[in-house]
């Protein structure tokens, strides 16, 4: 018999409510956000609501959205490589992505062998944990876990009621999931600002807009030459290495990496969102100063060198390619003439160099390098770089 007074609130209303409104919130925080204080209102003894789930992003592994009854919404990231950590192994989470099988403790009832995880929230004044899986379709799931810190516990027929909700959250977390998928897929192979114009519809061949731009070119000096002299794999390595240098610069200043082409990357800082050709200038050259920096003092030593050259001009901003496959670029005289400037790089022997139409909107001194004919330009351009 249980020692909990049975249940006298209704999941029925909860589950009318994800039904007609719930599946319309913009995202999995804020369902969880309001899903907690309703159930609460309902009178179900919840102390904290969580959502769990793998996802598919270049650098988070797990994803889970948590609401607790006194300190609001959390959002939560774990890492690739989590299976081979403490904390993950024989835990709660794991055993049930592991048997697909809701799992249940009293945490006033626990012994050392149960897991530090339900140590830690007994520890805090929950007394039950209760985790569901959710499945999906596709034959992933999600984990909805209910902890309350009544005494005495869920009654049994609350965990029916649980059960009940987590079978219509399933397929609304599944959307949640997939939505969340395609944005990172985005955001990893085009950028934040392309991805978001791809998953916005803006998908078709042609669908091109001019905008005006600082365009950031870096070309790694010698790669053919690295390539001769080292393994494969370390070559990789060092390339890898250097675009993660390059990515937190650009990415850091607010600029976009639209491309890594072979031993180089293509950026733009975009003259929107309230931000002026002066002011996308000077990020840009922040961002180039920067890994230039990080490659000199990183551990272990890059082993490679490589050039930045920048321009600032109207570019066609768009979907470019044929009716079956589509790339997300930049293109115009702009993007050409800084990359013919990154060539002079070597020449000049200098790291950095630009264009007059960038430095005159550096509020900085500049030094003056040389005017060269630029291919396919019908006119000297004097090129500059930075002062000191």
């Amino acid at each position: 018999m249980s020692d909990v007074t049975p249940r006298s609130w209704d999941p029925e209303p909860i589950v009318d409510w994800l039904m007609e409104e719930g599946r319309f919130l913009p995202d999995l925080e804020v369902l969880v956000g309001e899903l907690g204080p309703r159930m609460l209102a309902a009178g179900a003894p919840v102390w904290r609501v969580r959502i769990s789930m793998r996802t598919l992003h270049p650098l988070v592994a797990a994803v889970s959205s948590l609401w607790e009854r006194d300190t609001g919404t959390h959002h939560l990231e774990s890492t690739h490589g989590l299976e081979g950590r403490a904390g993950f192994a024989g835990s709660p989470l794991t055993v049930i992505s592991q048997t697909l099988q809701s799992f249940r403790r009293r945490l006033d009832r626990l012994t050392e062998a149960d897991h530090s995880v339900l140590h830690e929230l007994r520890a805090r004044g929950a007394t039950d944990y209760f985790g569901v899986p959710m499945r999906f379709s596709d034959g992933r799931f999600a984990i909805l876990v209910l902890v309350t810190d009544r005494a005495g516990g869920f009654a049994a027929e609350e965990l029916q009621a649980i059960t009940t909700i987590a079978a219509a959250l399933a397929p609304i977390v599944e959307v949640f999931k997939a939505r969340s998928i395609s944005l990172a897929v985005a955001e990893a192979y085009l950028g934040p600002r392309t991805g978001k114009r791809v998953l916005d519809g803006q998908i078709t061949r042609g669908d091109i807009e001019k905008i005006d731009a600082a365009i950031f070119v870096s070309d790694i000096r010698d790669w053919s030459g690295l390539n001769s002299r080292l393994p494969a794999e370390e070559a990789m390595g060092r390339a890898n290495r250097y675009f993660e240098i390059a990515a937190a610069a650009i990415e850091g200043h607010v600029g976009e990496i639209l491309k890594f082409v072979g031993d180089g990357v293509l950026a733009v800082f975009a003259t929107d969102g309230g931000h002026g050709p002066e002011a996308v200038c000077e990020r840009a050259l922040a961002a180039a100063r920067q890994a230039l920096q990080a490659a000199d003092t990183c551990d272990p030593p890059l082993g490679l060198d490589f050039g930045i050259a920048m321009h600032f001009g109207e570019v066609l901003y768009g979907n470019v390619g044929s009716e079956t496959r589509l790339d997300f670029t930049v293109l115009g005289q702009a993007v050409n003439i800084a990359a013919r400037i990154e060539g002079l790089c070597s020449k000049h022997n200098r790291r950095i160099l630009f264009s007059e139409d960038f430095a005159d909107r550096l509020p900085g001194s500049t030094e003056f390098v040389a005017e060269e004919t630029l291919k396919g330009q019908g006119r000297p351009f004097p090129i500059f770089t930075a002062a000191g």
